[in-house]
């Protein structure tokens, strides 16, 4: 009798241990999901600017931005200090 109700102290505590197991790795699968969708979130967005960057827009902004290049026509305002 005295190895059955020993027994069955030790699956109660153990059913304890595993129950606490359990939440700490459904909290870190939240966390981890989270972590996908901020990921692909951001997956997306250098999608987005990968094709953007192939685009004639993107070229010549760059030309105008880094290189200083205008149009042949094009008038250009400077500021006065």
């Amino acid at each position: 009798m005295l190895a059955i109700m020993i027994m069955t102290g030790v699956v109660g505590i153990n059913s304890i241990s595993l129950l606490q197991k359990e939440k700490a790795y459904a909290a870190r699968e939240r966390e981890l999901l989270q972590q996908i969708s901020v990921e692909e979130a951001r997956t997306k967005e250098l999608e987005e600017f990968a094709t953007y960057t192939k685009t004639k827009k993107y070229a010549e902004e760059v030309a105008k931005d880094k290189l200083g290049l205008v149009y042949e026509n094009e008038i250009i305002f400077q500021e006065v200090d």
